[in-house]
């Protein structure tokens, strides 16, 4: 164990518990709203931000049950057992509303859900190259095979994570080798990042959100209809970019699925605009978190 990893055992927040497990959430800064992010499957990208926007307002922050630093929950890993969880969340934390609520990629869903159960406690929305269910739920089938592709390569992680090669090949810097834009960010933000990501649990709860997405996209159907809600939509440039692999890849399928979802993303709000992030992939947090920044700034400002 690196001298950084074993730091970083430290919570860099605190621990909730929700009935049975507990929850990781990390609160910083201060402000009239508070910005809350729900990251993307997989990911706990939010660590990435966290500094920048506390600079702006108060920003929560949390790892979804089986990351991070939270305990994994025995209940479906799905966009309406998500949001109940959230909510629960807020309230034991003590953050009041309004919520700028920001949802990464899957998190979209769920700040959706949230936005329609919850219309009162949120001032605003924004959608990080968000989903839509009218392109996830008729995906073509190159790409259906590639969600399979994707599945199958989470279930190979968590032996590696049990076996412990992620950790020696994240130790050895292969993360930064494969993303190079992480390296702009410190060594301590990294580490708390990894941490998620060498241990199985991460993994197994990746696989099963993949394996409820369907699910959660019926679910997120009923938030077609947010009324007023300000929200922006930050579109990338590409889901994926261009990279020796990509030749493997159905980068045009999936973007034509992507211009039909950032379409459909416009019409949730009579208030939406759209964001480009004309240097992204589908990571925008990685690649551009400049442009999630500004556009935090900007609704703060108003």
């Amino acid at each position: 164990m690196t001298y950084w990893e074993n730091k970083q055992q430290l919570l860099p927040g605190k621990l909730i518990d929700l009935g049975g497990y507990k929850v990781h959430c990390y609160i910083k800064g201060m402000g009239s709203h508070t910005v809350v992010i729900d990251h993307s499957l997989g990911g706990i990208e939010g660590y990435f931000l966290i500094n920048e926007i506390a600079k702006i307002t108060q920003v929560f922050i949390y790892d979804r049950p089986g990351y991070g630093w939270s305990d994994s929950s025995p209940k479906k890993r799905c966009s309406q057992e998500i949001v109940r969880e959230l909510d629960q969340l807020l309230e034991k934390a003590g953050i009041s509303p309004p919520y700028i609520l920001m949802g990464d990629s899957f998190g979209s869903y769920n700040i959706r859900l949230y936005a329609h159960y919850f219309p009162e406690k949120v001032s605003s929305i924004i959608l990080t190259d968000g989903l839509h269910e009218k392109g996830m739920l008729s995906l073509p089938l190159s790409v259906k095979l590639l969600k399979l592709f994707f599945f199958s390569g989470f279930l190979m992680s968590i032996c590696g994570s049990i076996l412990g090669v992620i950790r020696i090949l994240g130790n050895l810097g292969i993360f930064e080798l494969i993303k190079p834009q992480l390296r702009k960010f410190s060594i301590e933000i990294r580490m708390r990042v990894k941490r998620s990501f060498y241990r199985p649990k991460h993994w197994l709860t990746m696989a099963r959100e993949i394996w409820n997405l369907e699910i959660s996209a019926t679910q997120v159907r009923k938030a077609d209809n947010l009324g007023d809600i300000p929200l922006i939509s930050i579109k990338s440039k590409t889901f994926f970019k261009p990279s020796l692999f990509g030749f493997f890849l159905p980068i045009k399928t999936t973007n034509n699925v992507r211009e039909i979802i950032h379409e459909e993303l416009l019409k949730l709000s009579s208030n939406s605009r759209q964001v480009l992030a004309n240097n992204s992939s589908h990571f925008v947090w990685i690649d551009e978190p400049e442009v999630m920044i500004n556009v935090i700034r900007d609704l703060v400002n108003q």
